[in-house]
């Protein structure tokens, strides 16, 4: 079985998701520093199979796509345009999570997201690739 991953990269912090393409739906997702998202691709590949990755083309990508290659093989890594990418994870966070109370009345342009969206950006990252969108099957707890 192939494994549907969504990579944000980053040089301190990256988005990582897997999807279920059966399901149209995201089944798991981090935001974490480059260390802790290789180890879990590699948890990924030995529980679940063989990766395909789609990684933006944004920062830090040209390092995590030799490494990519050269783990896994070049023709197991999609690069994707990251353009608007993170404006498009803020617009995605609030759809998911609508702000509650008074946050509600702030304009969405000026809310300001209570936790980094690099997760949300991978999510979007892969839709680009999969020109699909995905349903976010994973709760957030504390919404604002």
């Amino acid at each position: 079985m192939i494994v549907l991953v969504g990579l944000d990269p980053g040089r301190s912090k990256c988005g990582l998701v897997r999807a279920d393409t059966e399901a149209s739906s995201v089944v798991e997702a981090i935001i974490a520093p480059p260390p802790e998202i290789w180890a879990r691709l590699r948890q990924w590949q030995a529980h679940h199979g063989d990766l395909l990755i789609v990684l933006g083309n944004g920062t830090g990508s040209r390092h995590w796509r030799e490494q990519l290659s050269d783990w896994i093989g070049s023709e197991r890594v999609m690069v994707v345009n990251e353009d608007g990418s993170s404006q498009e994870a803020r617009q995605r966070y609030w759809r998911l999570f609508p702000p509650r109370n008074w946050r509600a009345w702030i304009p969405e342009g000026l809310r300001v997201p209570p936790r980094a969206l690099d997760d949300l950006a991978a999510l979007v990252l892969l839709e680009r690739w999969l020109r699909r969108p995905l349903r976010w099957a994973i709760p957030q707890e504390n919404q604002a």
